[in-house]
């Protein structure tokens, strides 16, 4: 049976959603691509036709987690207070005992690291990507202004220490 284009669409950002979560959950090798189009509500039949192997869906599952943001990063009030709440949520129990729904950076780093140059550099991307963000809610950016270079520096080792806080957690 021929599927539309729409759904079609809609299957793919399924099994990528599903990917993103279950990855980040029970890591890279511990998922596997029936586990994936299962979650999805698919079969794992079609999920070729959607990716060019299972190497090219980790990438782009991976690339998908990192749209999470830190607790969240729209929404809060600016300033001391805005920012406090962040570090909070990111550093809660809920956030270390759900880790498929949370950062992907203290849930893959490890596997990241082995699975070569290509997540590595998926990886990377996903990382600078949220040293932006939380360096603009540091400073009370706007979205899409650029951050001081002083801003990207606390940003960073604020980010370090909560991952590595809540991978200790």
């Amino acid at each position: 049976m021929k599927v539309s284009k729409a759904r079609a669409a809609e299957n793919r950002q399924g099994i990528l959603d599903a990917a993103a979560r279950l990855y980040r959950e029970h890591g890279l090798t511990g998922v596997g691509v029936a586990d994936i189009t299962r979650d999805a509500g698919l079969t794992h039949g079609g999920l070729y036709r959607h990716f060019e192997n299972k190497d090219a869906l980790v990438r782009e599952a991976c690339a998908r987690a990192f749209d999470w943001s830190i607790a969240p990063l729209d929404g809060l009030e600016d300033g001391a207070d805005g920012l406090a709440a962040r570090v909070a949520g990111y550093l809660s129990p809920q956030h270390r005992d759900h880790p498929g729904e949370g950062c992907p950076a203290a849930a893959l780093a490890v596997d990241a690291a082995r699975a070569g140059s290509d997540l590595s550099e998926v990886f990377a991307q996903g990382i600078e990507r949220n040293i932006e963000r939380f360096a603009r809610v540091i400073e009370g950016l706007e979205p899409g202004a650029e951050p001081s270079p002083e801003g990207r520096t606390r940003a960073l080792q604020m980010l370090a220490t909560l991952v590595g806080g809540l991978v200790l957690a």
